[in-house]
Protein backbone atom coordinates (compact mmCIF):
# COMPACT_ATOMS: atom_id res chain seq x y z
CA UNK A 1 0.00 0.00 0.00
CA UNK A 2 2.48 2.61 0.88
CA UNK A 3 5.06 1.36 -2.35
CA UNK A 4 1.58 2.70 -4.15
CA UNK A 5 0.69 5.55 -2.58
CA UNK A 6 4.58 6.85 -2.95
CA UNK A 7 4.49 5.70 -6.61
CA UNK A 8 0.96 7.51 -7.55
CA UNK A 9 2.74 10.33 -5.71
CA UNK A 10 5.82 10.37 -7.84
CA UNK A 11 3.63 10.18 -11.28
CA UNK A 12 1.41 12.83 -10.24
CA UNK A 13 4.39 15.45 -9.61
CA UNK A 14 6.11 14.67 -12.65
CA UNK A 15 2.64 14.93 -14.59
CA UNK A 16 2.32 18.64 -12.77
CA UNK A 17 6.16 19.34 -13.62
CA UNK A 18 5.64 18.73 -17.17
CA UNK A 19 1.83 20.14 -17.86
CA UNK A 20 3.54 23.40 -16.31
CA UNK A 21 6.04 23.17 -19.09
CA UNK A 22 9.81 25.49 -19.19
CA UNK A 23 9.33 28.63 -17.61
CA UNK A 24 12.29 31.20 -18.21
CA UNK A 25 12.99 33.59 -15.84
CA UNK A 26 14.97 36.05 -15.91
CA UNK A 27 15.51 38.05 -12.20
CA UNK A 28 11.86 39.16 -11.09
CA UNK A 29 10.01 37.67 -14.20
CA UNK A 30 9.06 34.15 -15.30
CA UNK A 31 7.60 33.05 -18.16
CA UNK A 32 6.56 30.30 -20.25
CA UNK A 33 9.28 29.02 -22.71
CA UNK A 34 6.30 29.10 -25.41
CA UNK A 35 5.82 33.29 -24.73
CA UNK A 36 9.48 33.33 -25.16
CA UNK A 37 9.80 31.50 -28.48
CA UNK A 38 7.44 33.79 -30.40
CA UNK A 39 10.22 36.76 -29.71
CA UNK A 40 12.26 35.41 -32.77
CA UNK A 41 9.35 35.51 -35.13
CA UNK A 42 8.13 39.23 -33.86
CA UNK A 43 12.29 39.96 -34.19
CA UNK A 44 12.17 38.84 -37.77
CA UNK A 45 9.17 41.03 -38.73
CA UNK A 46 10.47 44.14 -36.83
CA UNK A 47 13.29 46.59 -38.66
CA UNK A 48 16.58 46.81 -37.31
CA UNK A 49 16.29 49.86 -35.08
CA UNK A 50 19.35 52.21 -33.38
CA UNK A 51 17.95 54.06 -30.62
CA UNK A 52 19.43 57.86 -30.18
CA UNK A 53 20.09 59.19 -27.39
CA UNK A 54 16.91 61.01 -26.04
CA UNK A 55 14.71 58.56 -28.18
CA UNK A 56 12.10 56.49 -26.62
CA UNK A 57 13.26 54.08 -23.57
CA UNK A 58 10.46 51.52 -24.84
CA UNK A 59 11.59 48.74 -27.28
CA UNK A 60 9.86 49.18 -29.96
CA UNK A 61 9.17 45.53 -30.42
CA UNK A 62 6.81 46.04 -27.26
CA UNK A 63 4.31 48.14 -29.25
CA UNK A 64 3.90 45.59 -32.01
CA UNK A 65 0.45 43.86 -31.56
CA UNK A 66 1.75 40.37 -31.19
CA UNK A 67 3.89 40.52 -28.36
CA UNK A 68 3.26 38.32 -26.01
CA UNK A 69 0.55 39.37 -23.35
CA UNK A 70 2.84 37.93 -20.53
CA UNK A 71 5.80 39.16 -21.30
CA UNK A 72 4.48 43.22 -21.38
CA UNK A 73 5.30 43.65 -17.71
CA UNK A 74 9.17 44.03 -19.18
CA UNK A 75 8.37 46.85 -21.10
CA UNK A 76 7.78 48.91 -17.86
CA UNK A 77 11.16 48.62 -16.66
CA UNK A 78 14.23 50.82 -17.00
CA UNK A 79 16.60 47.86 -18.47
CA UNK A 80 13.63 46.44 -20.65
CA UNK A 81 16.41 46.29 -23.84
CA UNK A 82 18.79 43.90 -21.58
CA UNK A 83 16.07 41.65 -20.74
CA UNK A 84 14.72 41.20 -24.30
CA UNK A 85 17.96 40.52 -25.07
CA UNK A 86 18.43 38.08 -22.75
CA UNK A 87 15.35 36.10 -23.74
CA UNK A 88 15.78 36.33 -27.36
CA UNK A 89 19.08 34.79 -26.95
CA UNK A 90 16.84 31.90 -25.70
CA UNK A 91 14.34 32.23 -28.02
CA UNK A 92 16.86 31.91 -31.09
CA UNK A 93 17.71 28.35 -29.60
CA UNK A 94 14.43 27.01 -27.76
CA UNK A 95 15.65 23.86 -28.08
CA UNK A 96 18.37 24.66 -25.67
CA UNK A 97 16.32 25.62 -22.74
CA UNK A 98 14.58 22.58 -23.11
CA UNK A 99 16.86 20.44 -22.18
CA UNK A 100 17.97 23.50 -19.52
CA UNK A 101 21.24 24.28 -20.85
CA UNK A 102 20.41 27.80 -20.01
CA UNK A 103 20.30 28.63 -15.92
CA UNK A 104 17.25 30.66 -16.35
CA UNK A 105 15.27 27.84 -17.85
CA UNK A 106 13.29 25.53 -15.23
CA UNK A 107 10.86 22.94 -15.53
CA UNK A 108 12.72 20.54 -18.02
Amino acid sequence: MDTFLLSALCLLATWAVLAGGVTVQDGKFSFPLESVKKLKDLQELQEPHTRKSGGPAVPQVCSHQKFPEELKPICKETNARDILHRLEAIAEDPSSCEICAFAACAGC
